[in-house]
């Protein structure tokens, strides 16, 4: 009697199973990675060529975060400060300190410092410094309390979710413009209930939740 069907077959059943185990643990592995803080980048520190403390110069001296970052309200980028900002300062306090000789041989020659990078989103997701900034969201909801930072590391996830639950309920995160780079201040604490409510109003905040708010 011929077979119905080739010998093979007989396999399929543990084939099916075993691509579904490769295929659920790829997958399992996939979530788990991608929602890590590994990849979200959380706690990330890497060591910079030249130590800055934000502690010292936020904290202590009171440095507004726009002095040295001085494109974060007309910008989609929050520039890194060039040699020549730090001098302003430098060529008076610890002018000779040797922790600084590559922040004054910056300066004096124009060569870039290679600071290292630690806020950084995927290349497929936009987004724009000012347009936050100018519509009330401070510096520490994104970056953390970089104030007390001796190193900073980054805070916060950063991911599509994070930035979800903001575009959803932006009112308690927002602050009046003059406290946007006051990193200690506590909006919760200083601002009546509906405060956040009457201001999207007022300053026309649309949270969009479209994808191409975000992926251009």
């Amino acid at each position: 009697m011929a077979e119905i069907f080739p010998k093979w077959t007989n396999r399929l059943p543990l084939m099916i199973l075993v691509g579904v185990l490769l295929l659920g643990g790829a997958a399992t592995a996939g979530v788990w990675y991608y929602m890590s803080p590994k990849y979200a980048r959380v706690g990330y520190q890497p060591v910079q060529p030249v130590a800055f403390p934000h502690s010292v110069h936020v904290d202590q001296l009171g440095i507004d975060c726009r002095y040295c970052h001085s494109h974060v309200e007309k910008s989609w980028y929050s520039n890194v400060p060039s040699s020549s900002t730090c001098m302003n300062c430098h060529n008076q306090v610890l002018k000779d300190d040797s922790r600084l000789a590559l922040v004054r041989e910056s300066a004096a020659t124009g060569k870039s410092i290679p600071w290292v990078q630690i806020h950084k989103l995927p290349d497929y997701v936009y987004f724009n410094h000012s347009v936050h900034v100018n519509r009330g969201v401070s510096c520490v909801h994104c970056h953390g309390e970089i104030n007390k930072m001796d190193e900073v590391r980054h805070a916060k996830p950063l991911s599509m979710t994070f930035c979800l639950e903001c575009h959803r309920n932006p009112a308690p995160n927002l602050r009046p413009a003059d406290k946007i780079t006051d990193l200690a201040w506590d909006p919760h604490a200083n601002l009546p209930k509906d405060w956040g409510k009457d201001k999207m109003k007022d300053w026309k905040v649309n949270a969009s939740q479209n994808c191409s708010a975000c992926h251009r």
